[in-house]
């Protein structure tokens, strides 16, 4: 811990967390973050294949449900950034960030679905096979596109709110 003037009162000083605790409290906000936008993409992808839908169309649904939700938990939570997104500075970044880590998704989605194909699985496990290829996929992306939020989308100097320095 370092020791920071507290700005509502100059004679007193409080704790401030180290940088590194910072980026990891940010990381793991971010990985709940993405827990919850991938059970919503999760329920998307699902009711897409389900209905027999081709694992491009249903990674595709699912990548935008999970975006949107996405975005505006990362925003608020992680990065402690309120009021209207600035759409040259945030959104549209943020826009091209993602779509990288959704593209993959798709392609991934869609090989496994081509891989699967000759197999001739019932349909059930078709749809368990698929959603975990789509899930993989996020997974192996999910460090990389939070470094780059991190770096180049949300972080950039800007100076830090208590969501964004709180232990929790």
């Amino acid at each position: 811990m370092t020791t920071v003037t507290n700005p509502a009162n100059p004679r007193t000083t409080e704790e401030s967390p180290k940088p590194r605790r910072r980026g990891l409290a940010r990381f793991v906000r971010a990985a709940a973050s993405s827990v919850a936008a991938t059970l919503l993409s999760q329920a998307a992808l699902i009711a897409v294949l389900a209905a027999n839908g081709a694992p491009w169309l249903a990674s595709a649904c699912a990548f935008a449900a999970g975006a949107v939700l996405n975005f505006f938990l990362t925003r608020r939570w992680v990065w402690g950034r309120r009021g209207r997104p600035e759409v040259g500075r945030e959104l549209l970044p943020y826009v091209l960030v993602i779509s990288l880590g959704g593209l993959a998704s798709v392609g991934l989605t869609t090989l496994a679905g081509h891989l699967l194909a000759p197999l001739n699985l019932p349909h059930f496990w078709w749809v368990v096979l698929l959603d975990a290829a789509y899930v993989l996929s996020y997974a192996l992306v999910f460090v990389a596109k939070f470094t780059m939020l991190d770096r180049f989308v949300f972080d950039r100097g800007a100076a830090r709110t208590p969501a964004t320095t709180s232990l929790s």
